[in-house]
C-alpha cells in the first residue's frame, strides 16, 4: 500500500495535499523502526541543535600596515582645483605662511595653505611660462617663458622686476644659487647660464649639452655649484668659478628630474623608468637604482627630514622610498599621469599637479587632543576579581552559565526549513557586495540539503537578474568557483525556457557566458605557460661534480672519479 507524501509535510503523512500533482511524489509507506528506550507520556521529544552556517574565512592578501602607511594615510581627502593647462611646476615658499606657486599655461598662481582660489596671479607672459621658483628668503620669484626669456618677480608686486634675454629658445629650468644674488637656467638651446641679479647681465655660459636641458638644482652648501640634467642622458654638475663642468654623471634615459639632498652629497636623477642615487663626494658613483614606476618618472622631492623621498610618475602613482633602505613604503594613486610634485615644509600639505591641469592638493588631518575630556571612573579591580579565586568545595553544586547563542536572519530561516527565504536574506546588496563568503556558505548549505534547486525556482524577473548579476561576477573567484558553477547549472536548467522573454535577464545571461569564456581561455594560457616551463626545465643538463679521491692502499694511489647528480 501506497500513500502521497507532501514536501512540506515530509515527518508525516499527508493526504490532503494529493490533488497537487506537481508538488508530489510517490514513496512507500515506510517500516515502523523500534523505540529503542520505551516511550512514556513524562519522557519529552528531545530535538538535535542547530547548528548555524560554517562561513569559510579565506585569507585576504592585504598590505602590510607598518608605521609609514598609518602616517601617510593621514591625510584628508583631496581637494581638486582645475588650473589654465597642464601644471608643469610646485614650488613651496621656504618661509611661513608656505605659500605655493603653480606654474600652468601663460600664469603662475600663488595659492594659500588653505585656499582654493590664487591670492595672487603673475600673467606677464607672452606665451607658455616655466618652472616658476622661489628664493630662499620667499621675497622673490624667478620664470622661464616659451620665448626664451626669464622674469624675476617680487611676490609683493605684480611686474617683472628683471628680465633676462640670452636664450634662444624655451627655458624650462630656473633656480637661485644659495647666495640669493644669482640665477642659474637651462634651455631647450642646450645651453646653461649663470646670471647676476643686481645687474641682470649674463655672468657665463654653459654649451655642454647635447640635447634639450629640462631640470636642475643648487646646492645648499656651496654657492657656486649647481647641477642640470638633460635629454642627452646626462647630468652635469657645474662650478661658477669654472668655465666648464666639474661632473659628469651619465643616467642612461632622458633625464626629468634632478635633486640634491641638504647634506649635498647624495644626488638623485629621475628618468625614464628609473630613480637613481649617486655619490657626488666619490666621483658620481652609482649607490643605487630604483625601478618601482612602469612609465617615465617626471618629478621628485624629499621630505623635511629628508628621510623620505617622493617620486611622481607618469604611470598615475607617487612612490614614497625610504632613503636608508630605498624600499618603497607607501604609494598614493591619482586619477591622471603626473607632471609635478610638492610637499610643504612641514610635511603638511601634498600637492600634486597632472597633464589634464588638475592640482590635487592634501592636508594632513589635525591630530586629536583628548585631554579636557574627563575619563568616567572605573569600578575598583576588587570587583572583577571578586570571586575567582574561590575553589569550590566537594559538596558544593557548580551551576554553568548558558550562553545565549544570536542567529543570523538567514540563520532562523535554515532552522525553520524557509530555504528560498534563507536565500533572499543573503542576496541583499550589503550582504553580496561586502561579504559574498556568507552568500556562498548559505548556497552551499542549501545544496547539502538537497534543497538548492527548490529555492532558485519560482523567481521574477528581478530576482533571477539579481542571481545572475552575483554568479557572473563572483563564479571566477577560485574560493567560490565550486558552488558557483553548480548554482549557474541549476539556474540554466530552471530558467531555460524563458530565455529570450526578457531582455536583462537575456543580457546576464550573455554576462555570464563572456566571463566563463574569459576564465576557460585564461586557464589554457596558463597550461600552454606550464608546458612551457616543463619544456625548459626538461632541457637543462644535470650538473656534473667531479670529485678526485685518493685512494692509497698497498703503496698504489689509486685515483677514484665520483659523479654526482643534483
Amino acid at each position: 500500500m501506497t500513500r502521497y507524501r507532501c514536501r512540506r509535510h515530509l515527518p508525516s503523512r499527508c493526504v490532503a495535499c494529493a490533488p497537487s500533482p506537481p508538488d508530489l511524489f510517490l514513496l512507500p509507506e515506510p517500516l515502523p523502526l523500534p523505540d529503542p528506550l520505551p516511550r512514556s507520556p513524562d519522557r519529552p521529544r528531545v530535538m538535535a541543535a542547530y547548528k548555524p552556517v560554517v562561513v569559510q574565512a579565506c585569507p585576504k592578501l592585504g598590505e602590510k600596515i607598518t608605521q609609514d602607511t598609518l602616517y601617510w594615510r593621514g591625510y584628508k581627502t583631496p581637494v581638486q582645483i582645475k588650473e589654465f593647462g597642464a601644471v608643469n611646476k610646485i614650488d613651496f615658499s621656504p618661509v611661513p605662511p608656505y605659500n605655493y606657486a603653480v606654474t600652468a599655461s601663460s600664469r603662475i598662481h600663488i595659492y594659500g595653505r588653505y585656499s582654493q582660489e590664487p591670492i595672487k596671479t603673475f600673467s606677464r607672459f607672452r606665451d607658455a611660462a616655466y618652472c616658476a621658483t622661489y628664493r630662499d628668503d620667499g621675497r622673490l620669484l624667478a620664470a622661464g617663458s616659451e620665448d626664451g626669456s626669464i622674469c624675476l618677480f617680487d611676490v609683493s608686486g605684480k611686474a617683472p622686476l628683471r628680465q633676462f634675454e640670452g636664450h634662444t629658445k624655451p627655458v624650462h629650468l630656473v633656480g637661485f644659487l644659495s647666495d640669493k644674488y644669482r640665477i642659474f637656467s637651462g634651455g631647450d638651446d642646450y645651453s646653461s647660464k649663470l646670471w647676476d641679479i643686481p645687474s641682470a647681465t649674463e655672468m657665463i655660459s654653459y654649451s655642454e649639452h647635447t640635447d634639450y636641458v629640462r631640470c636642475g638644482c643648487a646646492s645648499k652648501v656651496n654657492a657656486d655649484v649647481f647641477i642640470t640634467g638633460s635629454y642627452d642622458h646626462t647630468v652635469k654638475v657645474f662650478d661658477a668659478r669654472t668655465k666648464s663642468s666639474v661632473m659628469t654623471i651619465e643616467h642612461g634615459h632622458p633625464v626629468e628630474s634632478v635633486l640634491l639632498f641638504p647634506s649635498g652629497g647624495l644626488l638623485v636623477s629621475a628618468g625614464g623608468r628609473y630613480v637613481k642615487v649617486w655619490d657626488v663626494l666619490k666621483g658620481g658613483q652609482l649607490l643605487v637604482s630604483l625601478k618601482n614606476h612602469h612609465k617615465t618618472v617626471t618629478c621628485l622631492c624629499l621630505n623635511s627630514s629628508g628621510q623620505r623621498l617622493l617620486s611622481g610618475s607618469l604611470d598615475r602613482h607617487v612612490k614614497i622610498y625610504s632613503t636608508t633602505s630605498y624600499k618603497v613604503v607607501h604609494s598614493f594613486n591619482y586619477a591622471t599621469s603626473i607632471l609635478s610634485l610638492a610637499l610643504s615644509p612641514e610635511d603638511e600639505t601634498i600637492v600634486v599637479g597632472m597633464t589634464n591641469g588638475v592640482l590635487n592638493v592634501k592636508h594632513r588631518k589635525p591630530e586629536e587632543k583628548n585631554e579636557n575630556s574627563q575619563k568616567k571612573r572605573q569600578p575598583a579591580y576588587r570587583t572583577y576579581v571578586k570571586g575567582r579565586s574561590y575553589m569550590p568545595k566537594q559538596e558544593d553544586f557548580c551551576v554553568s552559565k548558558p550562553v545565549k547563542r544570536v542567529l543570523r536572519k538567514y540563520d532562523k530561516l535554515l532552522r525553520s526549513f524557509q530555504s528560498s527565504k534563507a536565500l533572499d536574506a543573503v542576496l541583499e546588496p550589503p550582504i553580496m557586495l561586502h561579504t559574498p563568503e556568507v552568500t556562498v556558505a548559505v548556497m552551499q548549505e542549501l545544496h547539502r540539503r538537497g534543497t538548492l534547486r527548490s529555492a532558485l525556482a519560482g523567481r521574477d524577473e528581478k530576482q533571477v537578474n539579481l542571481l545572475l548579476t552575483f554568479v557572473a561576477r563572483r563564479v571566477i573567484e577560485p574560493r567560490f568557483t565550486s558552488v558557483l558553477v553548480i548554482v549557474a547549472d541549476m539556474i540554466t536548467d530552471i530558467y531555460q525556457p524563458v530565455v529570450g522573454q526578457s531582455a536583462i535577464v537575456d543580457k546576464q545571461f550573455l554576462k555570464l557566458q563572456q566571463a566563463i569564456g574569459k576564465e576557460i581561455d585564461y586557464q589554457e594560457e596558463l597550461l600552454e605557460v606550464l608546458g612551457m616551463m616543463d619544456t625548459l626545465f626538461a632541457t637543462f643538463t644535470k650538473k656534473r661534480d667531479t670529485c678526485l679521491e685518493e685512494n692509497k692502499s698497498n703503496g698504489v694511489t689509486e685515483i677514484i672519479e665520483t659523479n654526482r647528480n643534483y
